[in-house]
Order: structure tokens, then C-alpha cells, then sequence
């Protein structure tokens, strides 16, 4: 009798399914968790495309920038009118949110008065773009930074005397893979996303 069990193989096919079953729930699970992961950076994506877009042709979140006249005499960065406004008087301006405080700031140069106002509603406009299409980021997620490359020009009657070049930056993102949840609750960092427009009209709360 005991030989008899010994030798059996009935139940055989049971337990080398039950070998194989974990690895066939981890491919199935790693398969899936790719097709989401894509679908992330897609959707982080167009999120920063659309963010850029609403960004160029709305208000500008600088509006200290926006606003200034560097044809104005007598001040420190003052240009001739008409003339384009060099990188010496202003380079580029970085605008990101902290515990709900909107803050702009420059890079590579002072802006003296360029950096005095910023329009937080502005800002908080842009990510409510991009959480349309990537629900998921905060605006502490979102970096908007406007670059002087030369277009506009000193004293323009009609908005910026700055054209920039506006990028859209997302960062800090994370994906959590299914499959993690086997093993520790983890997530996976995901890559910076970012586009870049130049400057449209800048003005309104509106991209239509």
C-alpha cells in the first residue's frame, strides 16, 4: 500500500501547476503594468503639451514681466526703444509652487523689477489645463519657465516687451506597478517631461 502511494502520480499535474502559477501571474501582471506605464508618460505628455499651449497665448504667471517697460529712463536695465532686450538685462525666469505660494524666479541674471509680481491665479489656471489630461500631478509637479531668446522688443505698446520662449516642465512623478504589491509597496520614478512654445499674445484666461 505505501509502495503504491509511493509511486502514484496522480495529483502530479495539479502541483506542477501550482509551480508555475505564480510565475504566470507575475507575466501577466508585468505585462500589464507595461501597457500602463506607457500609457503614464503618454498621458504625462500631453499633459505638459496642452500646459504649454494654454501657457503661450494666456496670461503670462510673471506678471511683473509682463508688465514691464524696459524702455523706461533711467533705470538700471533700461533699453533703447525698439531695440530687442538683451540677456543682461533679462535671461530667463523659473515659476513654481510650494505649499500653495507661487514663486518666481531668475536664472543667470538679476530681473530688478521684472520679478516683483506674480499672478498665482495664472499658474494654478495652467496645471487645472494639464490635470485634464493627467489628473494625477499637483502643481508642486509643475515648473513654468520663460527664456529670453531674443524676440519682443523694449517699450512694445501692445504686451511683453519679452517674447519667451515658454517650457512647461513635469517632474517628481512616480508609477506604482502592480506587480510591486507582491513584494513591497514600491513606486518607480518616472522622467522628467517637458514642451516648449514661444510667447503668443500672453494675455487672458483663455487658449481658444
Amino acid at each position: 500500500m505505501i509502495r503504491r502511494l509511493i509511486r502514484s502520480d496522480m495529483g502530479s499535474t495539479a502541483a506542477e501547476f501550482g509551480m508555475v502559477l505564480p510565475l504566470l501571474i507575475m507575466f501577466l501582471l508585468g505585462s500589464i503594468d507595461v501597457g500602463r506605464f506607457l500609457w503614464t508618460c503618454n498621458r504625462a505628455e500631453k499633459a505638459v503639451q496642452m500646459g504649454t499651449r494654454y501657457a503661450v497665448a494666456t496670461d503670462m504667471v510673471p506678471a511683473g514681466l509682463a508688465n514691464y517697460n524696459f524702455a523706461t529712463p533711467g533705470a538700471a536695465d533700461t533699453v533703447l526703444q525698439g531695440n530687442p532686450v538683451p540677456a543682461s538685462a533679462f535671461g530667463s525666469m523659473s515659476c513654481q509652487s510650494s505649499s500653495g505660494t507661487v514663486t518666481c524666479t531668475c536664472t543667470g541674471t538679476t530681473c530688478s523689477k521684472q520679478d516683483g509680481t506674480v499672478k498665482a491665479a495664472a499658474f494654478n489656471n495652467i496645471v487645472a489645463r494639464m490635470q485634464a489630461f493627467y489628473p494625477g500631478l499637483t502643481a508642486n509637479n509643475v515648473v513654468i519657465t520663460y527664456d529670453n531668446v531674443g524676440l519682443g522688443y523694449s517699450g512694445d505698446p501692445n504686451g511683453s516687451d519679452v517674447a519667451p520662449l515658454v517650457t512647461v516642465k513635469l517632474t517628481g512623478l512616480t508609477f506604482a506597478p502592480m506587480l510591486f504589491s507582491f513584494f513591497q509597496n514600491a513606486t518607480v520614478s518616472l522622467p522628467a517631461f517637458s514642451s516648449a512654445l514661444t510667447m503668443e499674445d500672453g494675455i487672458g484666461n483663455s487658449a481658444e
